[in-house]
């Protein structure tokens, strides 16, 4: 396999780990009540942190290629749980700009939802519907939630 991704993963301490991803370092742990000393976030915060990280950066590269006035950009990231087996349900996001034309940035945050790798890796297997915040969905959720 030609492209890979790969980083490594160390044990720290009972429950915590070091990931090493290229020159950086990122601990994970459980927080206190879970028995873990909070040294850093749990890994399904990190997953939710990976969608929104893939698709904002997607998201900016497509702005910027387009040279549009949109900046000040924002993604609020939100995981539904369920037990047994412990798991993500759904996934919503939700993109604010500060500044910028509203339908302008729809449009890129479709372009952004079919570059990201996390999404185009989810896609059909979780829910994950992507909206501005003005209070609509956009498009994305019917291709996220496996109906292309």
């Amino acid at each position: 396999m030609a492209n890979r991704i790969e980083i490594e993963l160390e044990q720290k301490s009972a429950f915590a780990s070091e990931a090493r991803i290229r020159q950086h370092t990122v601990l994970i742990d459980r927080p206190g009540a879970k028995g873990g000393e909070d040294t850093g976030p749990m890994g399904g915060e990190l997953f939710l942190a990976a969608i929104g990280g893939c698709f904002m950066s997607t998201l900016l590269a497509a702005i910027r290629a387009r040279e549009t006035g949109i900046e000040g950009i924002r993604a609020r990231v939100t995981g539904a749980l369920s037990d047994a087996p412990a798991r993500f349900t759904g996934i919503e996001m939700v993109v604010t700009a500060k500044h910028g034309d509203p339908e302008e940035l729809r449009k890129l945050m479709e372009i952004a939802d079919r570059g990201c790798i996390m999404m185009n890796t989810l896609r059909g297997k979780l829910e994950i519907t992507v909206r501005t915040g003005l209070g609509e969905s956009a498009a994305m959720k019917g291709k996220q939630a496996g109906s292309d």
